[in-house]
């Protein structure tokens, strides 16, 4: 499983060669906490829109700048291990940053997606992706499924 799971640097390189045989790189970055049906469409529905689908996942300490010191709740070689186990997922890389400007700048996929629940004006990311002439995708999320939803159903059954 780890065979799919790079430094940015050495993904960059790994993404250079794929380019030159003519392939489309696409692009998603998240948490991952919680794996759940949500996820697992979001990602399928990604892989669809290009030949490599690479995954920019949000290191320990930036899922807690960004949902709090109680998360994640499963440390980041644990979900880059869990994605790396999905057929659909070609590449991922963890890192650091509160917004994945650094990685996209970096690996320049040629399409970038995320989740329906976001609006593309509110997107950090889209001066960084329209400034290599990339294309900024929203795909529909599932209604429901969430991490965060899990989380309060778990409490609320168990807590």
């Amino acid at each position: 499983m780890r065979e799919k799971i790079y430094p940015i640097a050495q993904l960059k390189q790994i993404l250079q060669r794929e380019r030159k045989t003519g392939k489309k790189i696409v692009f998603t970055n998240g948490c991952f906490d919680i794996l759940h049906v949500g996820h697992v469409h979001y990602l399928t529905a990604a892989k669809k829109r290009g030949d490599i689908l690479v995954i920019g996942l949000n290191s320990d300490r930036s899922v807690k700048g960004l949902k709090g010191d109680k998360r994640p709740l499963i440390d980041e070689t644990a979900r880059a291990e869990v994605l790396s186990s999905l057929e659909v997922v070609d590449y991922i890389s963890i890192f650091n940053e509160s917004t994945a400007n650094q990685i996209i700048a970096d690996l320049q996929p040629d399409i970038y997606v995320k989740g329906g629940d976001y609006q593309i004006g509110n997107l950090p990311e889209v001066s960084t992706v329209a400034s290599y002439g990339g294309e900024v995708q929203l795909i529909p999320v599932v209604t429901g499924a969430s991490t965060t939803n899990i989380i309060k159903e778990i409490l609320r059954r168990y807590g």
